[in-house]
């Protein structure tokens, strides 16, 4: 009964904001039993969820005010660094899932190899990196245009993640490890406090 429960109750609400959201929307997080408050990404740590929308001034205010001291009704210890802390886990998730779209096939890299990609292919996501010039962005872009671009992360970043020295372009075929990769990555754009989403596809 518990896990039919679960099952049809998929939205928690965010500890701050109040508002009630799916939680593929939200950051859970878990109060240790001493106290300190641990970001749960995974949703596998025993404990009662504190939920959060993935955004820097949610995080910051819910530090500031005591959110989830309230919400757990106990005194909880928070890391002097936690919104830097929930960024680094959401990079390593991000780069983590490249390294898994390379191993299954369904990354490729290199500005040729993705325009040759794209001619017969579907893409759910593109990439370019950050410290790319700004030309090569607007290329990949015009490749495919309705596709979201996200560019995060440095060229070493997204090297290192596929076992490479550095890449600027790259393109995941249309799945589920697009979808994931899209979604880790607007959750960490949210914490980083980006202006603009990430993958966006203007």
């Amino acid at each position: 009964m518990e896990t039919m429960r679960k099952d049809a109750d998929p939205q928690r609400r965010c500890i701050v904001s109040g508002e009630s959201l799916p939680r593929e929307a939200l950051l859970r997080f878990v109060v240790a039993p001493d106290g300190s408050v641990i970001p749960d990404l995974d949703e596998k740590l025993p404990g009662r969820g504190l939920w959060l929308r993935p955004e820097r001034d949610i995080l910051r205010t819910a530090c500031v005010k005591g959110a989830f001291s309230k919400a757990a009704r106990r005194e909880t210890r928070l890391p002097d660094d936690l919104t830097a802390q929930v960024e680094r886990l959401l990079r390593r998730r991000c780069l983590d899932l490249l390294g898994l779209a390379r191993r299954s096939g369904a990354l490729v890299a290199g500005y040729e190899k993705v325009r040759a990609f794209l001619k017969s292919e579907e893409a759910g996501v593109l990439l370019a990196a950050s410290d790319g010039a700004a030309d090569g962005r607007g290329k990949i872009r015009a490749l495919a245009p309705d596709v979201p671009l996200v560019d995060a992360f440095a060229a070493h970043e997204l090297g290192q993640a596929v076992g490479r020295e550095h890449i600027v372009h790259a393109a995941i075929a249309k799945g589920r490890l697009a979808d994931r990769i899209l979604h880790e990555a607007r959750r960490l754009s949210g914490v980083r406090g980006d202006t603009a989403e990430a993958g966006r596809s203007d």
